[in-house]
Parts: C-alpha cells; structure tokens; sequence
C-alpha cells in the first residue's frame, strides 16, 4: 500500500509539470482525448512497479496489458478526467490499484493539483492524506449529495428518477466524486458507464471507507471493477438509489 500511494504520487508531480502546459491532443477510437501526459505518466508508473514487482501483469487505459506470473494485476489509470485536465480544471486524478483473486486490494486517488491523497489497503481502512476517513452517516435521501461525470451518458429513465428524487445532483465526477464520497464531503457517486482502470482503485477505497459500492444492476463481489458501471455511496440508502437507477 506505502508503494502504491508513493508511485501514485511521484505519478501527480509529473502530471502537474504537464497541467496548462501547451501539448498535443489526439483522439482515440471512442473519441475521447489522450495526451503526451497519459502517456508519460502512465510509462512511469508502469517502469517503478516492474522495479519492485517484475512478475505482476499490468493493466492501463494507455498501453498494452501485459501479463504476468503471479496472480496479481496493476490497474493504472494515469490521468483520470483527462477532458478536465486539457481544460485547465484542477479536478484530475492519478488512480492506481492492485488487484488480486479476491479482488482490488489496494487502491490510491491522487489528485495532485488539489494536493489531496485518498488510499485504502483491504482490511487496513482508507485514507486521506495520512488520516483515517470514512463516509457520511447522513441517511435522507431527499438533499443528498450525489456526484456525477456528465449526463450525456446516462440512459433517460434513470436519469429523470433521480433528477425527481430530490437529491443535489452535482457533475464533480470522475475519480473525484469517489474522493467526496470516502471522505464524508458526498453522499454518493454514480456512474452509468466506466472502464476498469477508472473502477479498481475507488471499489477498495469507497468499501474501506465504509461505503457500498456495486454496478448499476446492484452486483458487487471480487469483479465489481469491471462491471462497466458503478454505484458508490454512504450505505446509508443504497438500495433506493439503485431502485431509481438500476437497469439489466
């Protein structure tokens, strides 16, 4: 776990040499942005582990999974919100999580320009910057924060029964709406469609932190990171958000 948060935030420094810096900007097949900043930054990362852990696999949205011989997997994401980063918005995250047969097992948020570091390592607990964190307690739905990337994403119906429900629906999204909810500053964090490299790292956090986190179809267990979609919150009422929203 003290690698993991130290690699993700060396990851940060070299992310932040590179913020509101001029750079080229390609697209990739989903037409999402990828920059000389992913790709450096996930390069470092994925140079320090093979130091220290030469026969993991690895796992990132930039490069080519590579396969190992034990039977653990790195999962790198290495600028989380790249749209925003491009943008000049400070909101951007270095996610990176081991993970193993029984799932992630140590994830680190690292959001460098905002200097905050949000950790877990199963059975040890989260948190942030150094200190134990945890959820909120708060148990009304009706004003609850809940955290979003974007709509343009969401399927109608699911949307509308939550713009109805009475919750605060605010797009910090991301890896930083995950932050929000382990740190007791959001009550929940939805995300209709998401990548494993966006998953793993937070699946760990939010359930140290005591939060519940599953699919959109309410599956959870060792797999949750890839199920292309997540729902993260308080635990405090988890199954009515999973009631506005659930879907096959």
């Amino acid at each position: 776990m003290e690698l993991c948060v130290e690699v993700a935030q060396e990851a940060g420094r070299v992310t932040l040499d590179w913020f509101n810096k001029n750079y080229s900007i390609d697209l990739k097949r989903d037409g999402s942005p990828v920059t000389a900043a992913d790709l450096a930054v996930e390069t470092l990362i994925r140079e320090r582990l093979t130091a220290v852990f030469p026969h993991d696999g690895m796992l990132g949205e930039e490069h080519a999974d590579t396969s190992g011989s034990t039977k653990r997997t790195w999962v790198i994401d290495p600028i989380d919100g790249t749209k925003a980063f491009v943008q000049g918005v400070p909101l951007f995250a270095n996610l990176l999580a081991l993970v193993d047969e029984h799932g992630p097992a140590v994830g680190v948020i690292n959001l460098p320009a905002l200097g905050e570091t949000i950790w877990a390592g199963r059975g040890l607990g989260a948190f942030f910057n150094g200190e134990k964190c945890c959820v909120n307690d708060r148990r009304d739905l009706i004003g609850a924060f809940v955290c979003t990337s974007g709509f343009g994403y969401w399927p109608k119906d699911p949307l509308l029964a939550l713009l109805e429900s009475g919750v605060r629906l605010r797009t910090w999204g991301d890896a930083y709406g995950y932050a929000l909810v382990a740190t007791g500053r959001a009550e929940a964090m939805l995300d209709p469609e998401a990548f494993a490299w966006d998953l793993a790292s937070v699946a760990v956090v939010i359930s140290e932190a005591g939060g519940s986190f599953t699919s959109f179809g309410g599956a959870g267990g060792v797999d949750v990171w890839r199920s292309g979609s997540a729902v993260a919150s308080n635990a405090q009422f988890h199954e009515d958000l999973l009631d506005l929203v659930r879907t096959p």
